[in-house]
């Protein structure tokens, strides 16, 4: 699948989501580092350019109550189809989950 997104505007698109739930739970960024073990530099940096290693993001996210979300949010959700030829291979190679009774 092809993303109209670049990685630098889904950064800057995470860090505005992490500011803006950061501001509705009432913590100063200040706060936010201190509970989260994330130096205040580096929780800053990131709320202004997006950059963040992926264990201090994952920390953040813990705190502000999302860390359960992203991890659903990237399982796989089942089979993805490219095209109608796709769905009617699977259908016809689809084995019945039981058998008949005579």
């Amino acid at each position: 699948m092809i993303s109209l997104i670049s990685t630098a505007r889904a950064q800057e698109m995470l860090a505005k989501s992490i500011r803006e739930l950061r501001l509705s739970k009432g913590l100063t960024q200040a706060g936010l580092a201190e509970r989260s073990g994330v130096s205040l530099p580096t929780l800053r940096k990131f709320e202004q350019k997006g950059r963040i290693s992926l264990e201090s993001f994952l920390k953040i996210a813990m705190v502000l109550d999302r860390l359960e979300r992203l991890i659903k949010a990237l399982e796989p959700s089942g089979k993805e189809y490219t095209s109608i030829q796709d769905v009617l291979r699977d259908e016809r190679t689809k084995k019945p989950q039981r058998g008949w009774r005579t």
